[in-house]
């Protein structure tokens, strides 16, 4: 097969798929992800001959993934402004950490139990499925702001800032005991666990100090440069911030947040030209990213995955929601909207979809498996997030 003819399954398709989904009223991504399952079954029932995948494919996979989670955290930090975070207090410090923190220790604590992982794979997965989708948050948090609900407590603002950070520092965890999982020594453990702040705040630095260079240049080649420009820019130095963050170990995820952010407070106008863009982009990088993970399947290892994980995933999510609930409990919140943070924070996509396949790339044993719950998890969590979001806006949400 060549790669034009596998771009077009991937993006029609894809597209064909989200769209049935969404007029079913679930969600576009499950569809997609579902899509690149059949594509995984057809390749495995018909002789997995080779030249099937097109030569090199799988080499830009990972590049592929890390793009569409950068859209995404950057969509995210432009659409969270400075008053906003002020309004919602301290709330959104702790939605960033205490849900991810609870959820992750007791999956950590249920994989050992129920599939006799490893302390270190169990640890990496844990906080694999422990981070809250962005894909499906990011999106309908801003829609459900667009209708002026959720402003009067900061609902909104505190599930879209905690949400994106709780992204990162899920995947920073991940990192910590992937490389642990990897490397195996007791003084790697620890010296991974002692760096960890320096990762977070090398990484946060290092976003913020591009978003105010790129509000500088912005806005002084406003004219010259147009909306389509500063997007590929600003992407080039997203992209090449994240990889310079992986070669020194810097949490630089969290920092291409913080670049949106600094974007929206010092280039309002040139911000909400590149949120358009990148609303436009997200349509090809979220098609691509979810049937790629559906095409990474084996349905084999899903299916005898299948009971056990799902019972770990929903033990997790009852720990993320009493996680949610005590962080949301110094806000000024009512009842209702607590219970609607709690709903907004079950659905998992893109983290899982861009690191399940990340345990076997690197040889890890386990790695199979991890993929297996890493799909299972999107196919459970995430229609069930979206349906719970659009029914408690209406229900739980004021204006």
């Amino acid at each position: 097969m060549g790669f034009e003819t596998l771009f077009f399954i991937i993006f029609a398709g894809g597209w064909l798929f989200g769209r049935i989904f969404e007029k079913i009223k679930l969600p576009g991504v499950l569809g997609m992800t579902l899509f690149g399952i059949g594509i995984s079954a057809v390749y495995h029932l018909y002789g997995q001959q080779k030249g099937f995948w097109p030569q090199g494919f799988w080499e830009v996979v990972p590049f592929i993934k890390s793009l569409a989670l950068i859209v995404i955290l950057l969509r995210a930090g432009l659409g969270i402004s400075r008053s906003e975070l002020k309004n919602a207090g301290i709330s959104v410090i702790l939605m960033a950490f205490i849900p991810c923190l609870f959820e992750g220790a007791a999956l950590m604590g249920l994989l050992i139990y129920f599939l006799d992982f490893s302390w270190k794979v169990a640890g990496l997965t844990s906080f694999m499925l422990a981070a809250v989708s962005p894909a499906v948050v990011v999106p309908s948090m801003l829609e459900i702001k667009s209708k002026g609900l959720g402003k009067r407590n900061g609902v909104i603002t505190v599930i879209l800032a905690g949400a994106s950070v709780d992204d990162v520092f899920a995947i920073t965890m991940f990192t910590m005991f992937l490389s642990i999982a990897v490397a195996g020594s007791q003084n790697t453990a620890l010296t991974t666990m002692t760096y960890m702040p320096v990762s977070l705040v090398g990484g946060l630095a290092s976003g913020l100090t591009l978003g105010f260079f790129l509000a500088w240049w912005f806005k002084r080649h406003h004219e010259a440069i147009r909306a389509t420009e500063k997007v590929l820019l600003l992407l080039a130095s997203a992209a090449f911030l994240v990889q310079v963050g992986n070669w020194i170990q810097l949490a630089t995820l969290l920092g291409v947040m913080g670049t949106g952010f600094i974007l929206l407070e010092k280039a309002e106008k040139q911000a909400h030209e590149i949120a358009l863009k990148l609303g436009k982009i997200w349509i090809f990088a979220q098609i691509a990213l979810f049937v790629i993970v559906g095409m990474s399947i084996d349905l084999s290892v899903v299916i005898a995955a299948g009971p056990k994980a799902i019972l770990v995933i929903a033990l997790g999510l009852v720990a993320r929601s009493a996680g949610v609930m005590l962080a949301t409990w110094p806000s000024k919140m009512h009842l209702a909207e607590r219970i609607f943070c709690v709903i907004a924070y079950l659905p998992k996509a893109t983290v899982q979809a861009a690191l399940g396949g990340v345990a076997l790339s690197y040889g890890l044993k386990e790695g199979h498996q991890v993929l297996a719950i890493a799909v299972l998890s999107i196919i459970f969590t995430a229609p069930l997030g979206l349906i719970g979001i659009r029914i408690g806006s209406r229900k739980l949400l004021g204006t």
